[in-house]
């Protein structure tokens, strides 16, 4: 990762109020305790946070609010100023508008000004390219301290009209997989003692000739009654694809640095539901390694996910670790992944 060690000194998350479990969306949507098992039984996801009320289907939290309340945390944490952050990074597939970019409102919120701010748009992996962009500007020597923010807010997405019953499994799964969330961390080049090091940063887009897996669309004024779907995704293709893509990330990382599987101590595995979690986690098949995972009670909240899983991560990290994260964006099929080392 270059000369100066990039390390992880803190990560902050934020969710958009109490956990919704899936007895309170049946009840909202007017679904049968047969289609709860079902949901129970194949996507297995036990709550998820979302950033609207179900009764009035009012948006309480936007992705600025999660962001700045995940950065903040991250900054005390660390123990640093938002005076001294050199360069800030969000991912994030639903941005709060199309401009001004979310991560400016929120490094405005947070008295940041006068330094580079990027917001990639991206699903689940736009979390591991804000740690390679801030990886790759912090290894260049022009910068020492960096804050990278990842989230979503798919609720807004929502139809509370909807019904259940008569949608494809293609838009109900929506319903089901996702919630709302973001994250924060703050990377540094200073030296400071059991923070871990970033070995490496893997992100490779992966989808040459395959259609998308997840379509998210944006409306303006001319499309707005358009019938497509906002939000679709072709879960039979992700359910076939992403433990294979999950398998090459950890592949890749692992013969990047010379790291055995054995030697890995704690695995950060996809998290798109939890029976699809527990189908990658074995086929990764990191053994001696820890798992560690949050979709059960978050939901799937993207670009929120990874942050989530660091945050369990860091206060458990031995001395020495080394921890594996693979993350698989499934819209255009993007492969990514990350590897942590606390060596003191």
């Amino acid at each position: 990762m270059g000369e100066s060690p990039i390390r992880v000194l803190s990560v902050g998350t934020a969710l958009p109020g109490p956990p919704v479990d899936t007895a309170a969306l049946a009840e909202r949507f007017g679904m049968d305790d047969l289609w709860r098992q079902w949901v129970d039984t194949f996507i297995g996801t036990r709550t998820r946070h979302l950033a609207i009320d179900l009764k009035s289907g009012e948006r309480h939290h936007d992705l600025a609010d999660l962001g700045e309340r995940a950065a903040v945390q991250a900054l005390d944490r660390a123990g640093i100023s938002a005076a001294e952050i050199d360069v800030v990074v969000l991912g994030t597939a639903t941005p709060d508008t199309l401009m001004p970019t979310t991560v400016n409102v929120i490094a405005d919120r947070l008295r940041i000004d006068g330094v580079p701010t990027f917001q990639l748009q991206s699903g689940c992996s736009g979390a591991v390219q804000t740690f390679d962009v801030a990886a790759a500007l912090l290894g260049s020597g022009r910068y020492r301290t960096a804050l990278v923010i990842g989230g979503d807010v798919i609720a807004k997405h929502y139809d509370l009209k909807a019904d259940l019953a008569a949608l494809p499994p293609d838009e109900v799964v929506n319903y089901l997989l996702f919630g709302d969330g973001a994250g924060a961390a703050v990377l540094s080049t200073e030296d400071h003692p059991r923070a871990p090091v970033v070995r490496s940063v893997l992100t490779r887009l992966s989808g040459l000739d395959r259609a998308p897996g997840q379509t998210l669309r944006w409306y303006g004024l001319a499309d707005r009654d358009t019938a497509e779907a906002p939000a679709s995704e072709d879960y039979k293709a992700i359910e076939k694809l992403v433990p294979v893509l999950a398998e090459e990330v950890a592949e890749e990382l692992l013969d990047d640095l010379g790291w055995e599987r054995d030697q890995v101590d704690y695995l950060l595995p996809p998290q798109l539901s939890v029976t699809m979690t527990d189908k990658i986690a074995k086929r990764l098949d990191f053994s001696s390694a820890k798992e560690i995972s949050c979709v059960g009670e978050t939901g799937n909240n993207g670009n929120a996910l990874l942050f989530f899983q660091l945050d369990r991560l860091l206060p458990e990290m031995a001395t020495p670790s080394r921890a594996v994260a693979v993350a698989i964006e499934s819209s255009k099929w993007i492969r990514a992944g990350l590897a942590l080392e606390r060596d003191r």
